[in-house]
């Protein structure tokens, strides 16, 4: 069943009311791809009478009260992009589609949606309950943060939006715990992977530069994030607080991840796979086109590229479902009336992470290394021999022609493992590539991908050779795509020159895919953005912030 949006459905099933209402700033599409309908539909299997709001309109109160009002509290999410991401290209135009609306105009997200639409509820609410962010606007705008859109420090969203908790990271198991302590009217703020406000200094806390500080001086502004994304990364116990004005807001430790059986408790709910009939009708969902058979495998990434948000939102340890889930999965999407074969996407934020954990074996074992770069950490069990394992089994259910991998594929991993990286590799190319294998190299230049993370003992070069031998060896002509990025801090116009010459005579292709570098919310390299500092050695690096200068950065291996 889809989770209730009008007011006729709530009849028809026999509500009179909701315990929770969920907004967000995407259409509902019924899939554990969308957080919401994941979220939404995890707390209908434990007992609450759940309602969505999809991208309501922000101009009165006949769309955000259309439910009613729930029980026990909203949940707010600007959606499954940061709105401002969502809204405006990195030149600061405005995007003219967005492919999480119907009809693909950009015509129903507000900018800074979690703001909106907690206001909006605030506006037109007589009960006055709890409102809980959520999602990834507001968990990586959790604390302090450089606001690129703006150009300016920003307070936590908490403070702006004045709602009552946040939950960061992939929420779940906190939202399951707020809704039973909020029925039970039982204090929540003990809760992990929460944020909220209070009026008191919390005792044995680890203090962050208050607001005032890091807005008006950049090194306590790094002092803060080093802080942050510290204990964010090796799953601390500690309270975290920050003074805003003569307010605190109060970060409490990391919820813990999920176990095996519980991700995978989560991805078997009862998801419809489509778009509610009454948003479907409003228009084509483009995004539909991707999710709709695709599958996903794990959640978390160790790569920890420092332009990406992954790892403080989703975590940087891999969490896998069992082979039998995805296996099950499979089988369900094959028998769905509309299949035509082909599950368009196996996957996870890397894909041939599946599998891949730290060795360690000691107690409470806390490390703050990066684990693949610049070279791959010996504790890392970067075997691909379960994910091989795993597509042999997919390969072999009936009704299946192919299995797709869309998502990035990390060649450090696939060099490193000496046993079964290049026998995966080969397995990729021959059976789970359609003409076309991308990757993401995202620059050549060692200044620019030091200061991406991406350091590697590896090339795109090696890649290049290794995937035109296997498909020479097989039998097959297939082609490497590139993703490539420009204006990223440390970038200059000669490294630019670089790429283009590299591109020309050693990949000998023409770029389609290059992005202007984006400074998104609670990210190193939007920190070095900012700051113009590395965050390794403090010391000054060059940041190329004229919107014409990036542009032509591009341009430079465009044209």
């Amino acid at each position: 069943m889809f989770i209730p949006t009008t007011k006729e459905e709530l009849i028809a099933l026999g509500w009179n009311s909701l315990d929770i209402i969920l907004v967000s700033g995407d259409t509902y599409i019924d899939s554990y791809f969308d957080g919401i309908a994941l979220i939404g539909k995890l707390l209908l299997s434990k007992g609450y009478k759940v309602g969505i709001i999809a991208q309501p309109e922000t101009t009165g109160s006949q769309c955000i009260m259309r439910l009613g009002e729930p029980n026990l509290f909203w949940g707010v999410s600007a959606g499954c992009v940061d709105s401002m991401v969502a809204n405006y290209t990195a030149l600061l135009k405005k995007r003219r589609t967005d492919d999480l609306t119907p009809g693909a105009l950009n015509n129903r997200r507000p900018d800074r949606a979690t703001l909106i639409y907690t206001n909006l509820i605030q506006r037109f609410s007589t009960k006055k309950r709890p409102i809980i962010l959520g999602g990834i606007e507001a968990s990586l705008r959790r604390i302090a943060h450089y606001d690129y859109w703006s150009d300016k420090i920003r307070r936590s969203i908490l403070l702006d939006s004045k709602a009552d908790a946040l939950v960061y990271g992939m929420g779940e198991k906190t939202i399951i715990e707020l809704a039973q302590k909020t029925k039970n009217a039982v204090d929540w703020t003990d809760t992990k992977g929460i944020c909220y406000l209070s009026n008191e200094k919390p005792r044995n806390a680890i203090e962050l530069p208050s607001f005032e500080q890091v807005q008006k001086d950049k090194d306590s502004f790094i002092k803060m994030f080093n802080l942050f994304y510290k204990t964010n990364k090796i799953q601390s116990e500690e309270q975290l607080f920050q003074q805003h004005s003569n307010r605190f807001l109060i970060h409490n430790p990391p919820q813990s991840p999920p176990s095996q059986d519980e991700l995978d408790s989560y991805y078997e709910l009862d998801f419809e796979r489509d778009v509610h009939p009454f948003y479907k009708k409003q228009g084509k969902v483009k995004a539909l086109e991707t999710i709709k058979f695709s599958i996903c495998s794990h959640r978390g990434c160790f790569g920890e590229c420092n332009f990406c948000s992954i790892a403080i939102h989703q975590g940087n340890k891999i969490i896998n479902r069992s082979k039998e889930s995805i296996i099950n999965e499979a089988k369900k999407l094959s028998n769905k009336p509309d299949f035509k074969g082909n599950i368009s996407d196996l996957g996870g934020p890397s894909a041939n992470m599946f599998g891949m954990n730290c060795k360690s074996t000691k107690k409470n074992f806390k490390c703050e290394k990066n684990c693949i770069s610049p070279n791959v950490c010996k504790n890392l069990n970067n075997s691909h021999f379960e994910l091989i394992n795993l597509l042999k089994e997919l390969r072999q259910l009936q009704k299946i022609k192919n299995i797709f991998i869309g998502s990035g594929i990390r060649f450090e991993l696939v060099f490193s493992d000496k046993q079964n990286g290049i026998k995966y590799l080969s397995d990729i190319i021959e059976h789970h590539v359609s003409g076309q294998m991308k990757i993401a190299p995202e620059h050549i230049s060692r200044q620019v991908l030091k200061a991406m993370g991406k350091e590697s003992e590896y090339s795109v070069l090696d890649f290049k050779n290794e995937f035109y031998k296997i498909n020479k060896k097989i039998g097959k002509k297939q082609f490497l795509t590139y993703y490539f990025i420009a204006a990223h801090p440390a970038c200059y116009e000669a490294d630019m020159i670089q790429l283009r010459n590299f591109i020309k005579k050693d990949l000998k292709i023409n770029p389609e895919q290059v992005q202007i570098f984006t400074p998104t919310p609670s990210s190193y390299s939007t920190l070095m953005y900012y700051t113009e500092k590395s965050h390794l050695t403090n010391e000054n690096i060059f940041v190329e912030k004229s919107l014409k200068k990036k542009r032509e950065q591009k341009e430079m291996i465009t044209k």
